[in-house]
This record gives structure tokens, C-alpha cells and sequence, in this order.
């Protein structure tokens, strides 16, 4: 077992294309929950429209990247908008409800067979990231044991989670966010001081909603696909895993939150797979292996829970209106 290789590779999740994906969109979620203390269980569906926004319009109708980004965000928006106008006014399990459902409804719509000439139904979409990688300034080489291409989307994607954060702690910040956070901890109270909480709530909603966006555009430019099963319920959870390590009402949080996760990741499977290669291990596969991985996960978060429930950046404040 090389546990060289094995670190190394666990090392390279903490700046990959992924974790800036998983970082952004934790970073939404955080907004919604961590911020806003709107439950919503469906942050896959709204990178699912992000991404398959992005798809379409590139390979459909042939925009260039930056209106096929501009038309990603505005699907996200209507999205947001669908699903908060008829839920925002009831209670929070209802919006819960409401955006699981929501996301599955998106998976399946986009895996219908009629739909196969635009959405590539169960098969996804490829061959859409020819637009994004022509702006690429790195000539061809090695950068960091990188490809030009591999450290062009790094660049992207890390950069787009700086300033994504930056915006989020300035409005956090502002009145607006102290507004935010005001109905986290009690929305009668702010709505008797004559604030539009509905208002408050569906712009979070909204901002929230346009993160994921942009997190599944990043999550699938690497890869040069977008296939549904990638945007199930349980990206969802995991995503509610990276903001709970990291801290619900932090900006920094969903991002240390992901590197960890994914890290963690790594490091369970590599150590795992290592250990049956050399046969120190022969009652498990490969494959029980990849699912054990995420159960060491669990564990993990488990005991994050029980002696931290936090998180790494939060404070036990930010528990009061859980």
C-alpha cells in the first residue's frame, strides 16, 4: 500500500474542480439555512438547472459561454422563483417538502425519453465546454503537475469561490443581511417592525438558488458532461454535510466544510482500496469499500455533531434557532 500516493492524491481534493462546486454550492445553502433558515432540501435541483441550462444553450441554440452562463443564472432565478412564491408563507418543513420534490422533479423531467433531442435524457449532455476552455490564457505545459486545462478550471472555479464569498460576507454584512438573520431567529419579530419578510426570504431564496447554478456549471465543466444521476437527492445531503463541518452561519464555513469532506473522501477510499489490494483486507470488495467510505463519513459527522455541533468555524450562537 502506497500511502505516499494515497496522501498525495487526498491532498490534491483539497483545491479540485469538485470541491469548488461542492464549496459554492454549500456556500447557497448557507444563505438558505445558515443565514436565512429556509430548510431547502433541493440545492442538487438547482445545480441540476444550472448545469443542464448551460448544456442546452450552448449545444441547442449555439450561444457563446457567457450567455449560456447569463441564461444558466436566469433559469436558477425562476426556479427559486417557482418554488418560493406558493411555499415561502407557510412553515419551514413545508419548503423542505416542496424543494426535495422539486429537485427530483427536475432529475426526472430531464431523463424523459421525449425530451432525449435536447436534455440526452438518461444519457446527459456532452461535448458543451469547447466555448469555456477557448478562453483559456495558460499556454500548453505543466502548472503545479496540472495540464493547462486542468489548472484553467481550477483557476475558474476557486476564483469564482473567492469572490462568491467575498459578495456573501459584504451583504451579510449590510442591512439587508442583518435583516436575514433577524428572521433566522425570529420572523414575527422583524415582520411587527414593518419588514416584507416574504420579500427577504424569497431574495435569499433566490441568491441561494443562482450559487448552486454556478456550482453545477463548475461541477460539470471538468468532466465535459452532464448526466442526471449526478444530481440526485443524496448530492443534496452531502452538500448539508460540507456546510454542518464547516459552520451553518459562516462564509468560510461551506468551504472548509468541502475541502474536509472531500478529503476525507479520498483518504477513506485510498486507504481502503489499499488495504485489499495488499489482502489485509478480504472480506470486503471494491465496491463494499466505496460505500463503506461514506458511512466512515457519517460516523465522522456523527462525532463532529456530538462534541462539536458548531462546526469548525461556527459558534454555538449560531445553534439557538435550530
Amino acid at each position: 500500500m502506497d500511502l505516499g500516493f494515497i496522501f498525495s492524491s487526498a491532498a490534491g481534493e483539497l483545491f479540485s474542480p469538485t470541491t469548488a462546486a461542492y464549496a459554492l454550492a454549500a456556500l447557497g445553502l448557507a444563505v438558505h439555512f445558515g443565514y436565512s433558515g429556509l430548510l431547502n432540501f433541493g440545492q442538487a435541483g438547482f445545480m441540476a438547472v444550472g448545469a443542464y441550462g448551460f448544456a442546452i444553450s450552448t449545444l441547442t441554440f449555439g450561444v457563446p459561454f457567457f450567455i449560456g452562463l447569463l441564461i444558466a443564472v436566469v433559469c436558477s432565478a425562476i426556479f427559486a422563483l417557482l418554488l418560493g412564491i406558493p411555499t415561502l408563507r407557510l412553515r419551514a418543513d413545508y419548503l423542505a417538502i416542496v424543494t426535495i420534490a422539486a429537485a427530483e422533479i427536475v432529475r426526472y423531467i430531464v431523463t424523459t425519453n421525449q425530451l432525449t433531442s435536447v436534455t440526452g435524457s438518461a444519457n446527459g449532455l456532452a461535448a458543451f465546454e469547447a466555448g469555456f476552455y477557448s478562453m483559456n490564457p495558460f499556454p500548453e505545459g505543466s502548472y503545479f503537475g496540472m495540464n493547462n486545462r486542468d489548472f484553467f478550471i481550477r483557476v475558474v472555479g476557486w476564483g469564482l469561490v473567492i469572490i462568491c464569498c467575498t459578495l456573501v460576507w459584504l451583504l451579510m454584512r449590510s442591512p439587508w443581511g442583518r435583516v436575514l438573520k433577524g428572521i433566522r431567529e425570529d420572523e414575527n419579530a422583524v415582520r411587527s417592525l414593518g419588514k416584507n419578510v416574504y420579500a427577504y426570504k424569497m431574495q435569499a431564496l433566490v441568491i441561494g438558488g443562482v450559487l448552486g447554478a454556478l456550482a453545477g456549471m463548475v461541477f460539470t465543466l471538468p468532466r465535459g458532461a452532464v448526466q442526471p444521476a449526478n444530481y440526485g437527492t443524496e448530492l443534496t445531503f452531502f452538500l448539508y454535510t460540507c456546510l454542518l463541518l464547516g459552520g451553518l452561519g459562516t462564509v468560510l464555513g461551506p468551504v472548509v466544510g468541502a475541502m474536509i469532506f472531500w478529503v476525507v473522501l479520498s483518504l477513506t477510499q485510498g486507504i481502503l482500496y489499499g488495504l485489499i489490494e495488499s489482502d489485509a483486507v478480504t472480506w470486503l470488495n471494491t465496491v463494499q469499500a466505496g460505500q463503506l467510505r461514506y458511512i466512515l463519513v457519517g460516523v465522522a459527522l456523527m462525532l463532529l455533531m456530538i462534541f462539536r455541533p458548531q462546526g469548525v468555524f461556527g459558534n454555538k450562537k449560531e445553534l439557538a434557532f435550530a
